[in-house]
């Protein structure tokens, strides 16, 4: 089976040719979200049509577009049901009308968090696990629920895909979903500069030198011994770590699947969560695995194919 995919981020947009289990080709386009959607919808068209021309396809050769988007969406009736400061004009695009009408196909969307999970199970880590959690660490913290092969919605599209919105902190700083404390307002990449800012003793470390710190520069300086960072990254892989107990606790899964750029550290991340949840959640059946995701960027776009294949 041959589909398109969209994977739609704050600063860029994947469309991608996808068929089966592999990604035949791909175009990245940088993204504004805060100039809304509609803008962007002729260059997803323009894109798609160069891929035709690359791949010697044609439209009518797909069976529909996947549409991985950053926000709270309804499979059943394939509109954005809610935004969190990106594309807030996604509430009154029709996206089923705009892709029968540009790119003669039916449009599937879905949160991006479980599409990249949906890759996971059909062609990445995954793969013959059930019952399945992913986190998806980054500028934000993603999160999506499998149960029994089945994608965990809920009534109002919010079930399973708010992970990163789990409080870890009920004195911490307001995260930008309105909560307090959460596991993404404690530890992922926009909250990152501000934990760096607030900590003590950080003008001695050498994280001062960055404007605004991300994982990468803070696993470097822990790796090197900086006594600041290290603090902050441990302190990090125990909101991690913490949130995933919780994921835990409310689904059930067999295995936790962990993705995001920040997983360029998974040789440290990994062996402390596994270690943390092994320890700590109460699964007298067994332990629950924590892998690293093995699909990287691809993941939202090869769960293209299970999404236009589920039954709505």
């Amino acid at each position: 089976m041959r589909a398109l995919a969209i994977d739609l981020g704050g600063t860029h947009a994947t469309c991608a040719v996808v068929e089966d289990r592999e990604l035949k080709a791909s175009i990245t386009l940088p993204m504004e979200s805060s100039r809304g959607l509609r803008p962007a919808l002729p260059l997803f068209v323009d894109a798609f049509r160069k891929l035709m021309d690359q791949t010697g396809l044609k439209l009518d050769q797909c069976a529909g577009l996947a549409f991985g988007f950053a926000g709270l969406v309804s499979f059943k009736t394939g509109r954005v049901v809610s935004t969190n400061q990106k594309y807030d004009d996604a509430l009154e695009v029709d996206l089923p009308a705009w892709c029968k009408e540009s790119l003669g196909l039916p449009l599937r969307i879905e949160n991006d968090a479980r599409m990249a999970l949906l890759g996971e199970y059909y062609a990445g880590a995954a793969q013959g696990f059930s019952d399945v959690v992913m986190m998806t660490l980054g500028t934000g913290i993603g999160g999506a629920a499998m149960i029994e092969g089945k994608l965990l919605r809920g009534k109002h599209s919010q079930a399973g895909c708010l992970g990163g919105h789990i409080p870890v902190l009920f004195t911490g700083r307001r995260c930008t979903c309105g909560n307090i404390g959460c596991a993404e307002a404690e530890a992922s990449g926009w909250a990152l500069p501000l934990i760096v800012k607030g900590w003590p003793g950080v003008r001695e470390s050498t994280l001062a030198k960055h404007e605004s710190p991300g994982f990468l520069e803070l696993f470097d300086a822990a790796g090197k011994g900086d006594p600041v960072a290290e603090a902050i990254r441990n302190r990090c892989l125990h909101v991690w770590a913490a949130a995933a107990s919780g994921l835990i606790h409310m689904y059930d899964p067999e295995i936790v699947v962990v993705g995001g750029g920040v997983m360029k550290s998974g040789a440290v991340i990994l062996p402390y969560m596994q270690n943390y949840v092994s320890t700590y959640p109460w699964t007298p059946w067994g332990k629950v695995q924590v892998r690293a995701a093995s699909l990287g960027n691809h993941a939202g776009l090869l769960g293209a194919i299970p999404l236009l294949t589920e039954s709505n």
